[in-house]
């Protein structure tokens, strides 16, 4: 309370300067063999996604067992998310959308890593 209160009375003209309480380490880039890994279970979960399109339940619980591993292989990733909900419009099964979901984070990362 005591520094909102301090806040309040800080003058307009005086800039109020917002420290983080905590630092957030960057996403550390994934080995070659967690790359491969999660490469195998996107295509194996593809794969199983392309033989259950008439089974919608069943391909539910496909695509978020494959979210749930690719999270715990390749770490917090924001593109895993936008996989989950491609995967979900009927029809997108044909498609190999958790290939293209883990080759983008790759690829990602690599650009990331070459900009430093």
């Amino acid at each position: 309370m005591k520094n909102a209160t301090r806040a309040m009375t800080t003058p307009p003209n005086q800039p109020i300067i917002l420290t983080p309480t905590e630092v957030l380490t960057p996403v550390q880039r994934p080995s070659r063999k967690r790359q491969a890994i999660a490469f195998l279970v996107a295509a194996a979960s593809d794969f199983l996604s392309f033989w259950t399109v008439l089974a919608p339940p069943m391909q539910w619980l496909i695509d978020l067992v494959t979210a749930l591993l690719l999270f715990l292989i390749l770490g917090r990733r924001w593109a895993i998310l936008p996989g989950l909900i491609a995967e979900a419009i009927p029809g997108m099964g044909v498609f190999p959308v958790w290939i293209l979901v883990v080759l983008s984070i790759i690829v990602y990362d690599d650009i990331k890593v070459r900009k430093r």
